[in-house]
């Protein structure tokens, strides 16, 4: 029998196809689904993975088969699925494995109004009613089985982004948006038409086999072509969406990464223009910069664990009007609390084409402090390593240490957090300080004890 603790995770499912899961497989997580929301319709999208389309019809056999009506809205991003729960007030499923491997496919379910479905909130009963089911045979069919129908959503959420982000009076910009052979080549064409933009489309063709580099902008490697791309060109920005759309990350006009926390300030800024004194969710590992942003702005920052499930939940106790991780996962009260890359990258868009200088100087302001980004190290022991730096810095002068999420240390001059992964052998270490020398020392010795 299939091992589903090997593909159900945190927040999502996730495995390889056929090996790990397949069609037959789907169909009970469609059946699953609509036992555990209690709804009586459901709406199913799926991204450009050749095993998409089957899986999510599967998937919608199975609800329908316990009598739940069906809207597929076929080819999507994962925001376009939110957008589409959110505006239909109906529980979702998203096809996507996001930017792993072609061989791998996963679902992303919400609740009605995008509210995510995690271990917590919905998927460990899912994942117990599979298992019975693949044990002792699955279900019987409804009295009266649901229908399935077809409703394409792209011009309504296109219509929705636009709405809340006015590019109609910006100064023309020239654009280089890096799809990856994923979904925002769908849906980028239709969320910038006719805006005063000039794109320049790099890998829009939809292909689940990714031939031209992985769909994950968060590795520099598949930013490369995107950064040459903006130079040769004399681009003023440049945008890469990972597999299913929902992240976005931003390169400036000189070819450089702009970093998510600046992005998230920047954002935050916006946001609390339009809501003035307003909450902003920020994980705990983006810059010192986003809690002082939000602060100048008059707002309130609030602290979150790392991970989408905690940013929503955080966002719809609190009202807060906008979330930011370093991932470049952007949250948004207007979209549900549910994130949209789309929607961040038309705030830069704003900002940037609202004034006349380049982006590297108008996102300086919200870059002051130096980083070393996310290091991953290999660690059999992740406990007994953690416990180890701990033991370090425990006594340092001015530390102060919490457990919000993993091991935070923080001081005057700098601080790091050191996290285990929730499905891989690794500890994750990020450092920030006010100079780059103090990064790389900090660095160097939480290094030395984790990997000693």
């Amino acid at each position: 029998m299939a091992d589903l603790s090997q593909i159900v995770k945190a927040y999502d499912v996730r495995g390889v196809v056929p090996d790990q899961w397949d069609e037959p497989m789907a169909e009970l997580f469609g059946a699953a689904f609509a036992e555990v929301t209690g709804a009586t319709a459901v709406v199913v999208g799926h991204d450009m993975r050749p095993s998409s389309p089957g899986l999510s019809g599967a998937f919608a056999r199975g609800a329908a088969a316990r009598g739940v009506d069906v809207t597929e809205i076929g080819l999507c991003s994962t925001d376009q699925l939110y957008f589409a729960s959110g505006q239909l007030g109906l529980p979702g499923a998203m096809f996507t494995a996001s930017h792993n491997p072609a061989q791998y496919n996963g679902i992303k379910m919400c609740r009605a109004g995008a509210a995510p479905v995690g271990q917590d909130t919905g998927l460990a009963e899912i994942r117990a009613l599979v298992e019975g089911w693949l044990e002792n045979g699955a279900p019987e069919p409804a009295a009266a089985p649901g229908t399935v129908t077809r409703r394409d959503v792209l011009e309504d959420y296109a219509a929705h982004l636009r709405s809340l982000v006015d590019l109609s009076g910006i100064r023309r910009l020239k654009v280089v948006v890096d799809a990856g052979n994923g979904m925002g080549g769908h849906t980028v064409p239709t969320v910038f038409a006719g805006l005063p933009l000039d794109l320049d489309a790099m890998y829009f063709e939809l292909d689940g086999t990714f031939p031209n580099h992985e769909a994950n902008p968060l590795d520099p490697k598949n930013l490369v072509d995107l950064q040459a791309r903006v130079r040769e060109v004399g681009a003023d920005l440049g945008l890469a969406f990972d597999g299913d759309a929902d992240r976005c990350f931003v390169i400036d006009g000189n070819g450089d990464p702009v970093s998510p926390s600046a992005i998230t300030a920047l954002v935050a800024a916006r946001e609390l223009a339009k809501h003035p004194g307003g909450t902003v969710i920020h994980n705990l590992i983006t810059s010192w910069s986003v809690p002082e942003v939000v602060k100048e702005c008059g707002g309130t920052p609030v602290r979150t664990r790392v991970g989408h499930s905690f940013i929503k939940q955080e966002m719809a106790t609190t009202g807060a009007i906008f979330g930011g991780e370093h991932s470049a996962h952007y949250y948004f009260r207007d979209f549900w609390n549910a994130d949209t890359g789309m929607l961040a990258a038309m705030h830069v868009l704003a900002a940037l084409g609202g004034q006349s200088g380049p982006l590297s100087e108008l996102v300086a302001e919200y870059d002051r402090y130096a980083g070393s980004g996310e290091i991953n190290s290999t660690v059999a022991d992740q406990a007994g390593r953690t416990a180890a730096v701990r033991a370090a810095y425990e006594n340092a002068p001015g530390a102060e240490l919490d457990d919000l999420d993993g091991l935070t240390v923080t001081t005057p001059d700098w601080w790091f957090n050191l996290r285990a992964s929730n499905t891989e052998p690794l500890l994750r270490l990020n450092v920030e300080a006010r100079d780059t020398e103090t990064v790389e020392r900090v660095r160097d010795e939480v290094l030395a004890i984790v990997r000693a």
